[in-house]
């Protein structure tokens, strides 16, 4: 699933998820598996704008080495 998983629906889900706690409609019997994803979401997310921030930081580099620029 993490192969299609994108950021807008890992953000999306996260936000359903902090809000299904908020409103306190999440059973004390799946709060634990709640948390678990949320975390896994939050370290692909975490992930996907690291790499996104490389790329542009690389992107930035090879545009300002080229000559005449």
């Amino acid at each position: 699933m993490n192969q299609e998983l994108t950021y807008e629906a890992a953000y999306t889900e996260l936000q359903q998820i902090a809000e299904e706690i908020e409103n306190e409609t999440v059973s004390v019997d799946v709060l634990a598996e709640k948390v678990k994803r949320a975390s896994v979401l939050i370290e692909f997310c975490q992930q996907k704008l690291r790499a996104t921030e490389t790329e542009v930081n690389n992107i930035i580099k090879q545009m300002e080495n080229k000559p005449g620029a």
